[in-house]
């Protein structure tokens, strides 16, 4: 359950990154996915699905972490 807290968390602390809703879905997605390996293969999933719908449904203003690395030169 402490796992499931972690990931869940992390998720939505990280889940805004990028400024287009596909960007911030997938680093979401991605990062939640990362954190979810803590809990076995269920938090894998768990922490992906979790991620992507936090990145979907912020906005850029509400969690701001600067360009994404992938767009800096």
């Amino acid at each position: 359950m402490k796992a499931l807290a972690v990931v869940l968390l992390t998720a939505a602390m990280l889940s805004a990154c990028g400024t287009t809703t596909t960007d911030r879905a997938v680093s979401g997605a991605g990062i939640g996915a990362g954190v979810g390996l803590l809990g076995g293969p269920p938090g894998v999933v768990v922490g992906a699905l979790v991620g992507g719908a936090a990145g979907a449904v912020t906005s850029p203003g509400q969690v701001d972490l600067g360009r994404p690395i992938w767009e800096r030169g």
